[in-house]
């Protein structure tokens, strides 16, 4: 399968030496309700997968946790042999309860086998980017990442993972992981709403280092939606639009993987997050997480 020349919002980033496109796709919707279990339509997640490589996407962000054991089968189905330009973000450090939760599994033992499952299930020797997620279900959480993290360096030493990142992590985590190895990515909660990575977000671009927003329209409050509804309406758009296209203006190091079942959404979401945004339109938007 190959992947077209195709421009898309954004353009480009290099993470390490994997290039690419800024607006990317999340898998995690490609589940069944709650992130469990199969999708309810199984064609139509295989062909959002197909469709999202087809429109140029070159980053796609899974976890086996998804489903679990789903999202990374759908992948390999959909898109296996993988064109070369299309590089796979997986995530381990979580596993799935029986009720839904997301308990923390970052033991040696635990990451060692999430690396190989996730290697097995995807179908590749190697791992392009791992991300190691901290904290839990409520948030980042403090503590040492250091033997966690270790682990996953002596993985990518033994040729497993190519690149490594983190997730749902404290500046004070990511400060220690730079102590031990490289890493080319920050996965957070961050939007126009939750703006406390404000800071982290410009040290990193400097840094030349990726940050990746997950929930990009969520937690808003009722005024700052009504406020970022107020921007939509003016400028004949969906809210969700305008905040995507707000993450691409905030920073050239932030990282779309907006995630759907659809493959009219997936082809709305693009759309959206290529909406052109005036200096007044950014200032107004910027008012909403301050």
């Amino acid at each position: 399968m190959s992947t077209p020349t195709t421009s898309l919002p954004g353009g480009t980033w290099t993470m390490g030496d994997l290039t690419v496109t800024r607006f990317g796709y999340g898998a995690m919707q490609l589940t069944g309700p709650g992130v469990m279990g199969p999708p309810a339509d199984r064609d139509g997640a295989l062909a959002v997968l197909r469709e999202a490589v087809r429109l140029g996407i070159t980053h796609i962000d899974t976890a086996d946790a998804y489903g679990p054991h789903v999202t990374n089968r759908l992948i390999r189905e959909a898109l296996h042999p993988y064109p070369e330009a299309l590089h796979i973000v997986t995530k381990v450090g979580a596993v799935r309860d029986a009720q839904g939760g997301w308990p923390p599994a970052r033991e040696p033992d635990d990451l060692r086998r999430a690396v190989h499952g996730n290697l097995e299930a995807l179908g590749v020797e190697t791992l392009d980017l791992v991300n190691l997620r901290l904290g839990n279900a409520e948030g980042p959480q403090p503590g040492s990442l250091a033997e966690a993290y270790g682990t996953l360096v002596e993985l990518q030493r033994q040729g497993l993972i190519r690149h490594l990142g983190l997730s749902n992590a404290t500046a004070a985590q990511i400060a220690e992981a730079q102590t031990i190895a490289p890493f080319v990515c920050v996965q957070n909660l961050y939007n126009l709403a939750h703006r406390q990575d404000d800071a982290l977000v410009d040290r990193l671009a400097e840094q030349g280092i990726a940050y990746v927003p997950f929930f990009p329209l969520g937690g808003f409050s009722p005024l700052q939606s009504s406020a970022l509804s107020a921007v939509a309406a003016r400028l004949g758009a969906r809210p969700m639009s305008v905040a995507l296209a707000w993450l691409l203006h905030r920073s050239p190091n932030i990282l779309l993987i907006p995630g759907t079942s659809s493959v009219a959404h997936l082809r709305e979401n693009i759309t959206g997050a290529g909406l052109a945004l005036s200096e007044e339109d950014l200032a107004e938007l910027d008012a909403i997480g301050r």
